[in-house]
Order: C-alpha cells, then sequence, then structure tokens
C-alpha cells in the first residue's frame, strides 16, 4: 500500500475525534496491522502508546495546540488516572504557559524507581492536601493540583520566564489575586521560596499574552526600567492602549504578535483606527519602538534599539 492509498484509507475510516486510542480504532475498522502500516508511513502519528493522531492533523496545530494535545493524549491512554500538576496543570486550567517542552507532569505521593515511569511522564513527588487538588474544567474525571498549588508549584520549579507566563495568565484571567499568591508561597515548604516569591515580584496582570510577557522581561534583563503595562492614552480619535510605556520618557513600545499565541487577528478597520492614534501620538512626541517575536532572540538589537528611542526622548525634551 502506497502513502496516497493510506491516506485515503485512514480518511475515511478515521473516528470522529481526532485523537484515538486503539479500541476506537478497532472499532473503526482499523486493524493494528494496518495502524502500524500507517505509522511506518507517516500516515498516523503515533503520540504515546495506544494513542494516535492523523499526521496531518498534527502538523498543522500550533506549538501551544500541541502541547495541549499531548496531554490529552496522556489522559486518553492512562484513562484520567494522574493527577496532573506543573504546567500540564497549567495547561489544564486554561493558561497560556512558554515553552513547556513534551514533557506531561504528574505528581506523586512517592518517589518511583524511573523505569516505572513512561517516557513521556514526568513524576514529581508532592505532598498534597485534599484541597490542593480539585478537576478539570469541563472534565470532571481528570484530577489536577488546584489552580493556587499549580501556581505556587510552578514558581519554585519552574524555570523564571516559564513560571512568570503562567502566572501573569492567571493574574490577567483574575483567577487569582497577588496577595493569596503570596501567602501560598510563604506557607509552603522553604524550598524554592526565594525564587518564588522573586517571581511574584515579576508578575504584571496587565500583561495580555506570551509575548508581551517575555518581552516585558527581556526589557528588564537588559537592564532598563520596568515599563508600564497597558497604558491608556487618550487622542481625538479616542483611547489608545499602549502595550508598554515609559511614560516620563515618552516611549511606547508595542509588541507585534503576527497571530502567534493569539486566537484572533484585527480586522483592517480596526488596524487603520490604531494606526491613526498612533499618529496623533507621534505629533505630540511619543516615540514608538515595535518588537516581534524573533526580536526577543536578539537581545543585543532589542537594547540598541530601545537605547535609540530613550537618547531621541531626551533629545527631544532638552
Amino acid at each position: 500500500m502506497d502513502r496516497p492509498t493510506a491516506e485515503s484509507l485512514f480518511g475515511a475510516r478515521w473516528p470522529a475525534t481526532s485523537l484515538a486510542t486503539t479500541a476506537a480504532l478497532r472499532d473503526a475498522g482499523i486493524t493494528d496491522r494496518l495502524l502500524a502500516h500507517g505509522v511506518r508511513l507517516g500516515v498516523v502519528l503515533r503520540l504515546r502508546r495506544g494513542v494516535y493522531m492523523p499526521n496531518h492533523r498534527w502538523v498543522s496545530l500550533k506549538p501551544w495546540e500541541r502541547d495541549r494535545v499531548r496531554l490529552e493524549a496522556h489522559i486518553a491512554g492512562t484513562g484520567g488516572s494522574s493527577v496532573y500538576c506543573h504546567s500540564s496543570a497549567a495547561i489544564l486550567h486554561g493558561l497560556s504557559v512558554w515553552n513547556p517542552g513534551p514533557a506531561i507532569h504528574v505528581a506523586t505521593t512517592y518517589s518511583g524507581a524511573r523505569s516505572s515511569r513512561s517516557p513521556d511522564t514526568q513524576t514529581h513527588q508532592l505532598d498534597l492536601a485534599p484541597e490542593d487538588i480539585v478537576t478539570a474544567p469541563g472534565n470532571g474525571a481528570v484530577r489536577l493540583t488546584s489552580i493556587v498549588r499549580t501556581l505556587v508549584d510552578c514558581a519554585r520549579f519552574l524555570p523564571f520566564e516559564q513560571a512568570v507566563v503562567i502566572g501573569d495568565s492567571a493574574l490577567h484571567q483574575r483567577l487569582v489575586g497577588l496577595e493569596d499568591l503570596r501567602g501560598a508561597v510563604l506557607a509552603a515548604s522553604r524550598r524554592g521560596r526565594r525564587r518564588a516569591l522573586a517571581i511574584l515580584d515579576a508578575l504584571e496582570p496587565a500583561t495580555e499574552s506570551v509575548g508581551e510577557t517575555r518581552a516585558r522581561l527581556l526589557m528588564v534583563t537588559l537592564g532598563f526600567a520596568r515599563p508600564v503595562a497597558q497604558l491608556r492614552l487618550r487622542t481625538a480619535e479616542g483611547e489608545y492602549r499602549a502595550d508598554f510605556a515609559w511614560p516620563e520618557l515618552m516611549v511606547i513600545i508595542e509588541f507585534d504578535g503576527e497571530g502567534k499565541y493569539m486566537d484572533y487577528a484585527p480586522t483592517p478597520d480596526v488596524l487603520l483606527a490604531e494606526r491613526r492614534r498612533e499618529t496623533l501620538l507621534m505629533e505630540q512626541g511619543w516615540i514608538f519602538v515595535r518588537l516581534r517575536w524573533a526580536d526577543l532572540d536578539r537581545p543585543d538589537e532589542v537594547r540598541r534599539r530601545l537605547a535609540a528611542a530613550i537618547a531621541r526622548a531626551a533629545r527631544q525634551s532638552a
């Protein structure tokens, strides 16, 4: 059987859901032998033992969508028997998560032998109280750490940037208050407490996207003052909301996500109105710097551009 024939056959027989277990595929008339052949041809992707997906659907997914699908595959393959924690719990809570990697994070009350773990699973020995475990929104069969416990664990153990992205998302969605988080960190084990408190100090509830969080952190890392997020300015064409600004310098920094990590794109009319407001602000003396995703991996260039904008602002005010 060649690949085009296999694609046609699997397309006709695949169940309605993108993810399918071996049992569901058998019910649909896809035998184990046919399934193995589809995997060899690259028509079907094996996400984990017993869970599959058409490869063309997988390659069409955005990175953060793949993170969610990997997690759904783990749930389907294990029957929801695990308690999910760390970044996996954050995804199930509907939080934005940056670059979590392919591992699925589950909680355990014991230190299991490495040989007993599935290759796609990372276990964490956690002392969980009953109130630390909740069920997933929209799926009561799936258990995970509570929103507060998830955020505390992420702040204590995840890389700084990842933890701030998750914390920003939770605060922006008003799922928890900053002081509640601070109290939970202080009440938790001393391990990782100092870094967790530093992460809480870095959070910004007004930040609206992963890219904005990363841009803000980069500015501070480069030695610039922490900017004001979502500064609102009045113009003759209506209100303008800047992603970031240094008001005393009259410098605005906009992060152009270009659709990445966004579920929508502005309409042409919205973009045109925004550009008119930008023009009015520039006529008032505001200086704009626009950052993109690719810029976040070019810190020296970002430093140069921001420094140039600040120097220009200083000359204008002199």
